[in-house]
């Protein structure tokens, strides 16, 4: 068991290999899997071992260097052809978060603007790989110090609910919805969190509370089902989640449960705000209507550990994510500031014509 106060950091790399602490075993056990090539990155990412959207983000761009450390090839042409083979077999892994296939599109177009020999072209890569890492760090901590500007000023202690897990360990280490969280904390305006155990999965049992009791946070687990009767007894004073992809009307996915959890907050007047990178709005998307839904394994809903707890012929429907419409989130938190749905459009469409990635 870790000490108290110490950093968390979900994906690390280690001299020619990745260390990513196995989510899997929390809490119970905290270990770390090593990861040296770019298939055991993508089982990684597949089984939930590594998981959150930036966290997704910073593992597949160390498996985009894995890929291309094993490409043989010294032309140019092949093994641009190959490394896409990469790119493919790390994007099928899970289809919602977009942070995914952001980092892989940043290594692939690493590549492709990189001249030099084959051995630079690797070594550039390796070194954007951990640019991603680096920058979701500060990225999770500017978004921590910006969510404290729209949080609720009455009372003076807050409590905040959040469902999953959006903190370090699903981030580079600070965390999106858990960053805003940290930062209540460190300004002492931060009271207690209640966590969702987050049916069926339960990262907020597994890994929120864990986060929390780690740095001395006041945690209160609860079930799912139990947030709207916490709030109908004022016990919540902001409900505040992470996302695995936004769309460019603001519609948000996120873990499922999300959606009930933002319809209970708008019914009981408290705010509902989603922390997220620029990186995770999707302005390709219109609405949340065409974001793609994992479907996972069933045996999550029958199953607790090696419990059947399901009568047989029972059938099973086990998406992953659900869809937050914008009219029920308060505000985006960015690491650029915290937005009202309707606005991120146009301050993304800014961002990409300083950037140059659009003309004006």
């Amino acid at each position: 068991m870790m000490s108290q106060n110490t950093q968390v950091y979900p994906v690390i790399w280690n001299e020619d290999s990745v260390l990513l602490i196995d989510q899997t075993r929390l809490p119970s056990e905290y270990t770390f899997v090593e990861i040296s090539r770019c298939e055991d990155m993508a089982e990684a990412i597949k089984t939930m071992i590594v998981r959150g959207a930036p966290a997704i983000g910073v593992a597949a761009a160390y498996g985009m260097y894995l890929g291309a450390r094993e490409i043989q090839t010294q032309d140019r042409e092949e093994f641009l052809i190959q490394f896409e083979q990469v790119a493919q077999l790390l994007r099928s892994t899970r289809p919602t978060a977009v942070n995914l296939f952001w980092a892989i599109a940043r290594m692939l177009r690493t590549a492709y603007e990189t001249i030099g020999s084959i051995e630079q072209l690797k070594q550039i890569l390796l070194n954007t790989a951990q640019t991603i890492n680096a920058e979701d760090l500060q990225t999770c901590q500017a978004i921590g110090d910006r969510g404290l500007e729209v949080l609720p000023t009455n009372p003076d202690k807050l409590s905040i609910l959040t469902h999953c897990n959006a903190g370090a360990l699903a981030t580079a280490g600070y965390g999106t919805a858990l960053g805003v969280v940290r930062s209540a904390w460190r300004e002492q305006r931060l009271g207690r969190v209640y966590a969702d155990e987050t049916r069926p999965r339960l990262q907020g049992a597994k890994l929120t509370a864990w986060e929390c009791v780690q740095e001395g946070i006041p945690v209160t687990l609860i079930t799912d089902s139990m947030a709207a009767h916490c709030m109908q007894r004022g016990l919540i004073h902001a409900v505040v989640v992470g996302a695995d992809r936004i769309a460019a009307n603001g519609d948000t996915a996120n873990k499922i449960g999300t959606y009930s959890l933002a319809l209970v907050a708008k019914a009981h007047n408290i705010p509902f705000f989603v922390a997220a990178p620029l990186s995770t709005v999707d302005f390709e998307l219109a609405s949340g209507s065409q974001i793609p839904i994992e479907e996972r394994d069933p045996a999550e809903i029958y199953a607790v550990g090696d419990t059947i707890i399901t009568p047989d012929g029972v059938e099973f429907y086990n998406p992953a994510f659900d869809v937050t419409l914008a009219e029920l989130i308060s505000a985006i938190i960015t690491e650029h500031g915290a937005f009202a749905p309707n606005e991120l459009q146009q301050f993304g469409t800014k961002q990409m014509v300083e950037n140059g990635a659009i003309s004006r």
